[in-house]
């Protein structure tokens, strides 16, 4: 790794055999962006770019990651993962973020969601500067960033929810697709199914975003509810969840993605038989390859509800 006048660079080679020819792809990562115009390292983000000129007249779409960690954990050095974004970009076919947001020791919600649409904001402002497409712009997230990617895919032109950070106000902060790994949908409904957490005690992780008790804060809790914002005009999703999870009931999933249906959304599901609060490595190449690039680049054919095996 060497740092040059951009950022930190890392190079990925990834070989491809073409008529007996080994092409290497190269990756260019710049980290600790800010997208909201704060020192804050909570608000800041990782570009990681593939190599070569971006297609002249779009760009490259570009997928962003959001981690998990019960929005009070977790960071986002967890979208570098070889099974994340590098699975997506090593192709050529995509440039990736991963972003920081501030977590509910230091702000209750909606700040995680401001950040996350400032973010977005952000990247379309720069979207020129980085060879990046401003109109297909996906996110894929696990847990809490499940959860934080449906909201981004559900509440687009809120403007409760938009906040004012940043420069560039003047950005759509709307998803084109939406990656979902076993993220809650309704705060309220989750102690409604067997989990090892009491998602209705205070000191839940649903409770210490909110600030309250989710049972006292009904309001706050539906507001930070993705199934509480379905609307016709949402972004495709695809949803993976363990049928056994133990933290986020498979409910979660299940209820979102009949909502989105019904509304005339395109949503799958991916169902884990037997499978945790987890996904296998393998699931990115498996599925959100193939998602991505139908919902990106308009090839393949979507694809359809399943069942698998978490191994």
């Amino acid at each position: 790794m060497k740092k040059g006048p951009f950022g930190f660079f890392l190079h990925v080679f990834v070989l491809f055999l073409t008529g007996g020819i080994a092409e290497a792809i190269e990756v260019r990562v710049l980290r600790d962006l800010p997208y909201a115009e704060t020192s804050n390292p909570r608000q800041t983000l990782d570009l990681a770019i593939p190599s070569g000129p971006a297609p002249e007249t779009t760009g490259h779409p570009l997928v962003i990651w959001i981690h998990g960690g019960g929005w009070k954990n977790g960071d986002k050095g967890s979208g570098h993962r070889p099974d994340r974004l590098r699975t997506l970009v090593k192709t050529g076919r995509f440039a990736g973020a991963t972003i920081a947001y501030r977590l509910s020791g230091e702000a209750k919600w909606p700040a995680q969601i401001h950040d996350c649409k400032a973010a977005i904001r952000w990247l379309r402002g720069n979207a020129k500067k980085y060879g990046i497409d401003p109109k297909r712009i996906a996110v894929w997230g696990s847990s809490a960033g499940g959860h934080l990617v449906s909201m981004l895919g559900s509440s687009g032109g809120n403007e409760k929810l938009e906040g004012k950070l940043g420069k560039h106000l003047n950005q759509s902060s709307r998803v084109s697709a939406v990656v979902n790994y076993y993220g809650p949908s309704a705060l309220l409904q989750m102690d409604d199914y067997p989990s090892k957490i009491v998602h209705n005690a205070p000191n839940s992780p649903e409770s210490q975003l909110i600030g309250n008790p989710i049972q006292k804060s009904k309001a706050k809790a539906l507001q930070a509810s993705p199934l509480h914002h379905v609307t016709s005009d949402d972004a495709p999703h695809i949803h993976f969840h363990g049928t056994d999870d133990p933290l986020v009931p498979f409910n979660q999933s299940e209820i979102y993605h009949e909502a989105l249906k019904n509304a005339g959304v395109q949503s799958i599901l991916v169902t884990s038989k037997g499978g945790g609060h987890n996904m296998p490595g393998s699931f990115a190449a498996r599925f959100v390859l193939p998602f991505l690039d139908h919902a990106l680049h308009g090839k393949g054919k979507p694809l359809g509800d399943l069942t698998t095996s978490p191994n």
